[in-house]
Protein backbone atom coordinates (compact mmCIF):
# COMPACT_ATOMS: atom_id res chain seq x y z
CA UNK A 1 0.00 0.00 0.00
CA UNK A 2 1.65 3.51 -1.17
CA UNK A 3 1.83 6.50 1.40
CA UNK A 4 -1.30 8.23 -0.08
CA UNK A 5 -3.62 5.29 0.29
CA UNK A 6 -2.15 5.49 3.79
CA UNK A 7 -2.89 9.04 4.69
CA UNK A 8 -6.35 8.51 2.78
CA UNK A 9 -7.40 6.00 4.89
CA UNK A 10 -6.25 7.52 8.09
CA UNK A 11 -8.24 10.82 6.45
CA UNK A 12 -11.75 8.70 6.26
CA UNK A 13 -11.18 7.28 9.35
CA UNK A 14 -11.07 10.60 11.56
CA UNK A 15 -14.00 12.08 9.17
CA UNK A 16 -15.85 8.87 10.04
CA UNK A 17 -15.36 9.70 13.91
CA UNK A 18 -15.81 13.17 13.47
CA UNK A 19 -19.29 12.64 11.84
CA UNK A 20 -20.45 9.96 14.16
CA UNK A 21 -19.31 12.58 17.27
CA UNK A 22 -21.07 15.13 15.62
CA UNK A 23 -24.33 13.28 14.97
CA UNK A 24 -24.61 10.95 17.90
CA UNK A 25 -24.02 13.67 20.70
CA UNK A 26 -26.22 15.56 22.38
CA UNK A 27 -23.62 17.86 23.87
CA UNK A 28 -23.13 21.32 21.93
CA UNK A 29 -19.48 21.80 22.49
CA UNK A 30 -18.70 17.65 21.73
CA UNK A 31 -20.43 18.49 18.57
CA UNK A 32 -18.07 21.50 18.03
CA UNK A 33 -15.20 18.92 18.68
CA UNK A 34 -16.69 16.18 15.64
CA UNK A 35 -16.80 19.46 13.19
CA UNK A 36 -13.42 20.16 13.89
CA UNK A 37 -12.03 16.40 13.62
CA UNK A 38 -13.79 16.52 9.99
CA UNK A 39 -12.11 19.57 9.05
CA UNK A 40 -8.86 17.72 10.33
CA UNK A 41 -9.40 14.84 8.12
CA UNK A 42 -10.15 17.55 5.32
CA UNK A 43 -6.42 19.28 5.45
CA UNK A 44 -5.03 16.09 5.80
CA UNK A 45 -6.64 15.40 2.30
CA UNK A 46 -5.14 18.92 1.37
CA UNK A 47 -1.82 18.01 2.81
CA UNK A 48 -1.43 14.31 1.37
CA UNK A 49 -2.43 15.00 -2.04
CA UNK A 50 -0.26 18.43 -2.11
CA UNK A 51 2.96 15.80 -1.36
CA UNK A 52 2.15 13.23 -3.32
CA UNK A 53 0.94 15.04 -6.39
CA UNK A 54 2.44 16.07 -9.34
CA UNK A 55 4.03 19.14 -8.04
CA UNK A 56 4.74 19.56 -4.94
CA UNK A 57 6.83 22.52 -5.16
CA UNK A 58 3.66 24.99 -5.69
CA UNK A 59 2.84 24.89 -2.23
CA UNK A 60 -0.83 24.72 -3.16
CA UNK A 61 -1.81 21.97 -0.33
CA UNK A 62 -0.44 24.23 2.47
CA UNK A 63 -2.30 26.96 1.35
CA UNK A 64 -5.59 25.52 1.47
CA UNK A 65 -4.62 23.96 4.64
CA UNK A 66 -3.64 27.50 6.38
CA UNK A 67 -6.97 28.55 5.21
CA UNK A 68 -8.91 25.74 6.50
CA UNK A 69 -6.83 26.35 9.92
CA UNK A 70 -8.01 30.12 10.15
CA UNK A 71 -11.47 29.02 8.72
CA UNK A 72 -11.92 26.22 11.62
CA UNK A 73 -10.55 28.41 14.47
CA UNK A 74 -13.15 31.40 13.14
CA UNK A 75 -16.03 28.08 13.28
CA UNK A 76 -14.43 27.46 16.74
CA UNK A 77 -14.86 31.14 17.97
CA UNK A 78 -18.32 32.09 16.60
CA UNK A 79 -19.86 28.38 17.71
CA UNK A 80 -18.45 28.26 21.25
CA UNK A 81 -19.82 32.65 21.50
CA UNK A 82 -23.26 31.34 20.83
CA UNK A 83 -22.94 28.20 22.87
CA UNK A 84 -22.18 30.24 25.74
CA UNK A 85 -25.13 33.10 24.98
CA UNK A 86 -27.74 30.06 24.97
CA UNK A 87 -26.23 28.27 27.96
CA UNK A 88 -26.64 31.92 29.46
CA UNK A 89 -30.07 31.49 28.45
CA UNK A 90 -31.24 27.89 29.56
CA UNK A 91 -28.38 26.67 31.69
CA UNK A 92 -27.64 24.02 29.66
CA UNK A 93 -25.11 22.66 26.48
CA UNK A 94 -28.15 19.83 25.19
CA UNK A 95 -29.26 20.37 21.67
CA UNK A 96 -32.72 19.48 22.73
CA UNK A 97 -33.08 22.81 25.42
CA UNK A 98 -31.24 24.87 22.19
CA UNK A 99 -34.78 24.61 19.73
CA UNK A 100 -37.14 26.13 22.45
CA UNK A 101 -35.59 29.62 20.98
CA UNK A 102 -38.00 29.68 18.14
CA UNK A 103 -39.96 33.01 17.59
Amino acid sequence: MNPLTTCLLLSALLFSIGLAGALSRRNAILVLVGIELMLNAANLNFIAFWRYGPNPAALTGVMFTLFSIGIAAAEAAVGLGIILAVYRHTKSTDLDHMNSLKG
